[in-house]
């Protein structure tokens, strides 16, 4: 098997030569990640590019890369402070906007108003009349009013889908009993060692989707032997042997790079799939446990 640094360099050529012979890389690479369905029926892309700590010009430099070579699910938040530099990129891609799907998300303690008015900043930020999709960021002390401003928002239209973040089983059992719409989403922290399992099996028609589906290479997650033999077997890096198998248990993964080579890398897993052998022992990885401090798991 290539090394993931043999990999990415190959990557990387492939790249160049693709943009020599097809400049159109943004319609080239448009049906390339497969949808999930959410709860309302709306379509997501199962792999989208996350752009947490990637601020700046680079913000913009970064989501235009991503597009360029495939991602169609960009994903940011409030708290990033780079939805206007994302809002460039979406402007310079000239992508038709079916074919995107954007998130944010209201991350601070907020009034029903006031979530009114920060779901238009954001959305004016980001040079977009309608969001695909809008999380609560944390359960919040305010949450319940600011959820139903997001509700309300979703009834008229500007929203196409809402949901939660970081919401453990616990709390998204208390949460939606004081609800009137499921949320679609539940993005919380998603990877081989912290498989979600309990969250899952509650979840009612409120789909996972994974931050940080490498740990931030904790706890070894790129030396990992176990994914390092299945790699070797599809002739695939840590890396997209960690995704798949988020990707096949019907959780969606936003991975973050500003690197394009791995941008390539991560969004290249879709030419194989992993046999249940495999996906017994990533299963038994599981350590039932955040590797986050901050995160309230449990």
């Amino acid at each position: 098997m290539q090394s993931r640094r043999e990999f990415m360099l190959n990557l990387t050529k492939f790249a160049g030569g693709l943009a020599i012979m097809n400049s159109n890389l943004f319609a080239a690479n448009k049906e390339q990640i497969p949808n999930i369905v959410l709860n309302n029926g709306v379509k997501m892309p199962i792999l989208g590019y996350g752009t947490y700590k990637i601020t700046g010009d680079e913000a913009t430099s970064c989501t235009l890369e991503a597009l360029e070579v495939g991602y169609r699910l960009i994903d940011t938040a409030q708290m990033y402070h780079n939805e206007s530099e994302i809002g460039v990129a979406l402007k310079r891609a000239q992508i038709p906007r079916n074919e995107l799907f954007i998130t944010t998300k209201l991350s601070s303690n907020m009034s029903y108003k006031q979530s009114i008015e920060s779901v238009n900043l954001s959305m004016k930020k980001l040079g977009l009349d309608q969001l695909d999709l809008l999380l609560l960021h944390w359960d919040f002390s305010d949450s319940l009013q600011m959820y139903k401003a997001m509700e309300e928002v979703h009834k008229k239209g500007i929203v196409r889908a809402i949901g939660i973040s970081n919401f453990s089983a616990k709390k998204y059992m208390e949460f939606i009993q004081n609800v009137e719409i499921l949320p679609a989403i539940n993005q919380v922290e998603a990877h081989v060692f912290t498989q979600q399992k309990d969250l899952q099996k509650v979840s009612k028609n409120t789909i996972l989707e994974a931050w940080s589906p490498f740990a931030n290479g904790k706890n070894g997650f790129f030396k990992n032997e176990i994914l390092s033999q299945i790699g070797k077997k599809y002739g695939k890096t840590v890396a997209q042997i960690g995704l798949r198998f988020l990707i096949q248990n019907n959780i969606i993964a936003i991975p973050k790079t500003t690197k394009k080579s791995r941008m390539i890398e991560n969004i290249n897993i879709f030419d194989f799939s992993l046999d249940s052998v495999d996906l017994a022992q990533i299963s038994g990885l599981d350590m039932d446990k955040s590797l986050f401090g901050w995160y309230e798991y449990k």
